[in-house]
């Protein structure tokens, strides 16, 4: 059974900085694509960033040159670095694990940015 927990999540004013991190459980991160994802209130869920197997980077639009994504192999935990923030980042964020057949999501971490 894959479990992923989130924490890290927070309130700080904007242009601050904050560390998410996933800790997961039944899967090696290392071997398995993961990402992070956002819901604001009224918006649907958004994909921030994403990390393959073999570590490759993707990242919206809105958060590249301010977000970085990485995985953790000894702590088997992915983090999201997130630099620079903006009111508009305020969300809830997810952490996401994608296998050869199954996807797993974790609770959520609250992100609320103040201007």
């Amino acid at each position: 059974q894959v479990q992923l927990v989130e924490s890290g999540g927070g309130s700080v004013q904007a242009g601050g900085s904050l560390t998410l991190s996933c800790a997961a459980s039944g899967a090696t991160v290392s071997n398995v694509e993961m990402a992070w994802f956002r819901q604001a209130p009224g918006k649907e869920r958004e994909r921030v960033a994403i990390i393959d197997r073999v570590s490759v980077r993707s990242y919206a639009n809105s958060v590249k040159g301010r977000f970085a994504i990485s995985k953790d192999s000894a702590e088997n935990t992915l983090y999201l670095q997130m630099n620079s923030l903006k009111p508009e980042d305020t969300a809830m964020y997810y952490c996401y694990l994608a296998t050869q057949f199954y996807s797993y999501w974790g609770q959520g971490t609250q992100v609320t940015v103040s201007s």
